[in-house]
C-alpha cells in the first residue's frame, strides 16, 4: 500500500484526509442544520453544539496537517486535463482550504465570543483568544454563509468528479478511491 502521494496517484494518507473529512463537512452541516432548530427543552440542546465544536476543532487540526502532507507530497499528474480544467481544479482545491479555514474561525468565533474556551470532547480546551459580546450573532451569520458556499463548492467538486469518471472516461476519481494503478 502506497503511503506518499506519487505523480500517478494519490497515496493512503491523502486518501483518508480527503474520504474522512469529505464525511465530516457534510455531517457537520447537516448536523449544524438539524442543531439551530432544537428548542432548549430537547434533550440535545447543550450536547449537539458540544460535538459540532469538537469535531470542528478537529477538523482545524486535520486541515492543518493535511496543508503540511500536501506540501510534503508530489502532485499527482494533471496531464489529462484541460487548461481551463487545471485553472478550475486549483481554484476549487484552494477554495475548499480558504473557505474551510473561514468556516472555522467563524465557527471559533461564536462560541468563543463570551470568552470561553472550547472543550473538545473534555479532552483539551481551546482558549478564547477575546472577549467581545454581541460577535456572536454577526459570526454566526458569516458561518452560516460560509457552510453553504462549502458545500456548494463540494457539490460542484462532485459532480466535476463524476464528469471525469462517465464521460471524460478518465483515471482522476480512481486515482482517489483505490491510489494509483500497480
Amino acid at each position: 500500500m502506497l503511503v506518499r502521494d506519487r505523480s500517478e496517484g494519490y497515496g493512503i494518507v491523502s486518501r483518508l484526509f480527503h474520504w474522512l473529512m469529505a464525511i465530516a463537512i457534510i455531517a457537520m452541516f447537516f448536523l449544524g442544520l438539524w442543531m439551530v432548530g432544537l428548542d432548549y427543552y430537547s434533550p440535545y440542546y447543550n450536547s449537539a453544539p458540544d460535538i459540532h465544536r469538537s469535531v470542528g476543532m478537529l477538523l482545524l487540526f486535520a486541515l492543518i496537517v493535511r496543508w503540511i502532507w500536501r506540501a510534503a507530497n508530489v502532485k499527482p499528474s494533471d496531464a489529462e486535463l484541460s487548461p481551463i480544467e487545471k485553472k478550475a481544479s486549483i481554484a476549487v482545491h484552494w477554495g475548499f482550504y480558504v473557505l474551510l479555514f473561514a468556516l472555522i474561525a467563524s465557527g471559533y468565533l461564536i462560541s468563543t465570543a463570551g470568552g470561553e474556551p472550547i472543550s473538545v470532547f473534555g479532552w483539551f480546551n481551546v482558549p478564547s483568544i477575546f472577549q467581545m459580546h454581541g460577535l456572536e450573532s454577526r459570526a454566526g451569520y458569516v458561518h452560516k454563509i460560509l457552510a453553504y458556499a462549502t458545500i456548494a463548492l463540494a457539490v460542484v467538486h462532485t459532480l466535476a468528479a463524476l464528469k471525469h469518471h462517465y464521460i471524460d472516461k478518465s483515471a482522476i476519481l480512481q486515482r482517489m478511491w483505490s491510489g494509483p494503478p500497480n
